[in-house]
């Protein structure tokens, strides 16, 4: 490395040691990191704003570099992580640690990683006459379902800012990633009729309804895994159903008059959510119901969205592809199971967005997440190429 990139590592080594330090847990406020951001940013001549949550504990931050005109490129990227709790971990989890040419620490992949090395390009960016403005958009919540990001777009749009692309620096290896699978989960809270179980039939339990809707979801997964729509580039190459979670009953002796479980469909371009989740409905209304409710009116299903994540698919013709394409200096391009922010700025303001950033998607979320060395110093290549193209950017 030689030049910017070499600043621009630097640089941001020391940045991601700073922002893993801050415990920014989703379930946490994130105000303090905000806060450091905000003053580097500040110490560089650089202008942010801070788009709050309803609640004004978390804030997405949106700064932008050169004028503000439309066209130009948001890098954008998250600052929540995941929990530590009753993980295995060696060392402090928020004490960025260097070791066999990894930087440990939790976020180290994702993704304050890529955060670092976007605002470690900053002054850089500053540095440059810029015909069409860079824009850094850093969010909370991702890691709960993209909920942050989503006040910071609709704010975009309200303002009329319409960028002309986005990269969103997800751990891919700096390999550009034109889709990603969509994702929708739910809350299924289904209420039944206590008794004594001596008296089981007189009951409605909950739990065994619950069986019998969770069974019909894995029917429908084996069906897709067997026969459904496929696309090769995904790792997983089908739509996936899920349950994760169910809790129900009290003692074994009482017919069990609640039972909770949540399940999510991760979906492929070529599938329709809404399809699978009306066929699940149907199954519910036509078939468990009508026997509940024969006993007790008040029995049946309550289904609550928990989140609803579109998926991204963007032609690998499309510009910010080849940007991202020629900034990491590669000819290839991949299709992830894991969902993104990305596919909210397609739906939500129609950016054309590619997800490209450093680090192993493997390395994330588990104990001991760690970041390459050698990832962190492709990233700041990638950002000194980027530099090199904002000339053409429109």
């Amino acid at each position: 490395m030689n030049g910017a990139a070499e600043r621009i590592f630097e640089r941001a080594k020391w940045l991601l040691k700073d922002m893993v330090a801050f415990d920014t847990v989703s379930h946490r406020s994130n105000l303090e990191l905000i806060k450091y951001i905000e003053q580097y940013l500040s110490n560089n001549n650089i202008s942010s704003y801070r788009v709050l949550s309803e609640c004004g504990d978390k804030a997405n931050l949106f700064a932008t570099i050169g004028p503000e005109v439309n066209g130009g490129l948001i890098l954008s990227g998250h600052v929540d992580v995941v929990p530590v709790e009753g993980q295995a971990w060696t060392h402090d989890p928020f004490d960025l640690v260097e070791r066999d040419g990894k930087l440990f620490g939790r976020g180290s992949c994702d993704m304050k990683g890529f955060v670092a090395l976007a605002l470690a390009s900053a002054p850089e960016f500053k540095n440059l006459e810029l015909s069409r403005p860079v824009h850094l958009a850093i969010s909370y919540d991702e890691e709960v379902g993209c909920l942050g990001v989503r006040g910071l777009i609709q704010d975009l749009v309200n303002k009329d800012v319409r960028p002309a692309m986005c990269i969103v620096g997800e751990p891919t290896s700096m390999q550009p990633v034109v889709a990603h699978k969509g994702k929708w989960s739910y809350r299924a809270v289904v209420t039944g009729l206590e008794r004594h179980s001596s008296l089981a039939p007189q009951g409605v339990n909950a739990v065994e309804y619950a069986a019998e809707a969770i069974a019909f979801l894995r029917k429908m997964h084996k069906e897709k895994i067997k026969n459904g729509a496929r696309d090769e580039m995904f790792d997983l190459p089908h739509t996936t159903i899920h349950v994760g979670v169910v809790n129900g009953g009290s003692a074994v002796n009482i017919v069990p008059n609640q039972c909770t479980f949540a399940f999510e469909f991760r979906y492929i371009p070529a599938d329709d959510p809404r399809a699978i989740m009306d066929r699940f409905v149907e199954f519910i209304r036509g078939e468990l119901e009508p026997e509940m409710k024969a006993i007790d009116t008040h029995c049946g299903f309550e289904l609550i969205e928990r989140s609803v994540i579109p998926g991204l698919n963007i032609n690998s013709d499309a510009e910010v592809v080849r940007l991202a394409k020629a900034c990491a200096s590669r000819n290839d391009h991949g299709k992830v199971a894991y969902g993104t922010e990305a596919g909210l700025f397609q739906s939500m303001a129609d950016i054309p967005t590619v997800v490209c950033g450093p680090g192993d998607i493997a390395q994330a979320h588990r104990p001991d997440e760690f970041i390459s060395l050698e990832q962190l110093e492709k990233g700041g290549q990638f950002f000194e190429r980027l530099m090199q193209r904002l000339g053409p950017l429109s």
